[in-house]
């Protein structure tokens, strides 16, 4: 009999950089590259990928990797003066030995806590001290939970503020297929037209050319049904009132470089994040949000989810 590989283990991923893998016991896994604390692999106990990596991804620093869930921080896009979404997503975490305890630990979960600290560069830019602190978790049922602590560590006594998001790229069959549940009725601002606010008139989004908006004060629970692959992922938040969804379409795709040209089309990211409002830290004061993701087999009736107990159950 061979040996069971360990829940969690650290070796070398893509051009030799460090990753963690986490196993679950029934098959699942997800992978976490240190550069930027970033999730690039969520596989259920099939071991079919769900999470969408670019057939381009380029994994080598400063580029961030395109695909798998980067986090922004401390700007949300181009929100603010810094770097687009922030430098959090490109530099180098560290794995967190001494962790402070999180309610999600559990001896049936595989996770791993990484940290980031500012470097001197980072200084120059957001002069801010502050301690970011991430858990990984895979579940025993194969969901995948982030949850980001973020302290600010200033001796100062100033406050800082900063905008937030967990750019997830979900693998769909077809973007053509696929409808977001739990937006619905909701205002977003455009960010194809000068971040405008409108309010969402559809049942559900569906998906037939370039989407780039924030949704605001959405509820804690999305699903993204994908008719093809007659699966729902289920998105649950704490601590973060937005969701950015986003597909950059032909055009843009093409204009992307790491990016392949058809990519758009097995990709959505709808992202749990913090923008409008950004958030307040005081001296000492930390900050919580996290995120669950699940994939569950769904079945249809006219297009729909039946009966609605994903998002209401």
């Amino acid at each position: 009999m061979s040996e069971a590989k360990p829940l969690v283990e650290l070796c070398k991923g893509v051009n030799g950089l460090d990753k963690i893998v986490l196993r679950e016991v029934r098959g699942s896994s997800a992978e976490v590259y240190l550069y930027g604390g970033h999730v690039t692999s969520w596989k259920n106990d099939l071991g079919e990928e769900l999470l969408f990596l670019s057939s381009k991804a380029i994994f080598k620093p400063p580029k961030a990797i395109r695909g798998g869930i980067p986090i922004c921080f401390p700007q949300f896009s181009n929100h603010g003066n810094l770097e687009k979404h922030g430098f959090a997503r490109n530099r180098l975490w560290s794995i967190d030995p001494d962790p402070p305890p999180f309610p999600t630990a559990a001896l049936d979960k595989a996770f791993v806590d990484l940290i980031l600290r500012p470097s001197e560069e980072d200084n120059k830019t957001w002069p801010n001290s502050h301690e970011f602190r991430l858990r990984v978790t895979l579940g025993p049922g194969g969901d995948l939970m982030l949850t980001s602590r973020i302290r600010n560590t200033n001796t100062d006594g100033k406050a800082f503020s900063f905008t937030f998001a967990y750019h997830t790229y979900f693998s769909v069959s077809d973007i053509s297929e696929v409808r977001i549940e739990g937006l619905e009725t909701l205002d977003y601002l455009d960010n194809l037209h000068e971040k405008e606010r409108f309010t969402e008139q559809g049942d559900a989004i569906t998906f037939e050319s370039e989407v780039d908006k924030v949704y605001l004060s959405t509820p804690n629970k999305i699903a993204i049904l994908d008719h093809e692959k007659k699966r729902t992922f289920v998105l649950r938040k704490e601590g973060l009132p937005d969701a950015v969804v986003w597909n950059p379409w032909d055009k843009k795709a093409k204009a992307i470089a790491d990016l392949g040209d058809d990519d758009y089309k097995h990709m959505l990211c709808v992202e749990a994040a913090a923008i409008e409002k950004p958030i307040t830290l005081k001296p000492g004061e930390e900050w919580k949000g996290r995120l669950e993701l699940s994939a569950v087999p769904s079945s249809y009736c006219s297009g729909q989810l039946d009966p609605q107990r994903v998002l209401h159950g």
